[in-house]
């Protein structure tokens, strides 16, 4: 009786959510993120370092494959610009915006950040009434992106 009740029976409860790749080696950064992002309706997997998130790419099928990527910079193995040069380079992966997390957040960072092939980045402290708003107006194409021409400071969220 109570399956009848069920309005998700027969379906696949995940079918159609957003995925996305958090590469944070940080536990609590990681923790945060994946709370606020689960609660907001998406999928989300992890890697602890560049290394990790290139083998997950690698290894997955275009189903599998992540709508956004969340990228610490400083990562053990292979840090996170390395890792966003690599991923980039891969044609399946063009298409799929790479956001940093960062907690350089000084005059100057976002125009290194954006130039190392970097859609935007998200400051740290990370701002958890931000974060799941900041990822669905780059999902919708509204976030602002490099390559879309927008003006420095545009594409920072702080």
């Amino acid at each position: 009786m109570a399956d009848e009740l069920n309005p998700l029976r027969g379906r696949n409860p995940l079918r159609g959510r957003k995925k996305v790749l958090v590469v944070e080696d940080n536990y609590m950064n990681k923790m945060l993120v994946k709370e606020i992002l689960t609660l907001n309706g998406y999928s989300v997997s992890e890697a602890k370092s560049g290394l990790e998130a290139i083998k997950l790419l690698s290894a997955g099928s275009s189903d599998e494959r992540p709508d956004i990527i969340l990228m610490d910079l400083h990562l053990p193995v292979m840090d996170g610009y390395t890792a966003t040069r690599i991923i980039k380079a891969d044609e399946r992966n063009k298409g799929i915006p790479i956001l940093a997390l960062t907690a350089s957040a000084m005059k100057g960072d976002e125009e290194k950040i954006l130039g190392m092939g970097f859609d935007g980045y998200i400051a740290k402290p990370i701002d958890v009434k931000k974060l799941a708003d900041i990822v669905a107006d780059f999902l919708k194409g509204s976030g602002c992106r490099k390559s879309s021409g927008c003006k420095p400071g545009a594409t920072s969220h702080r």
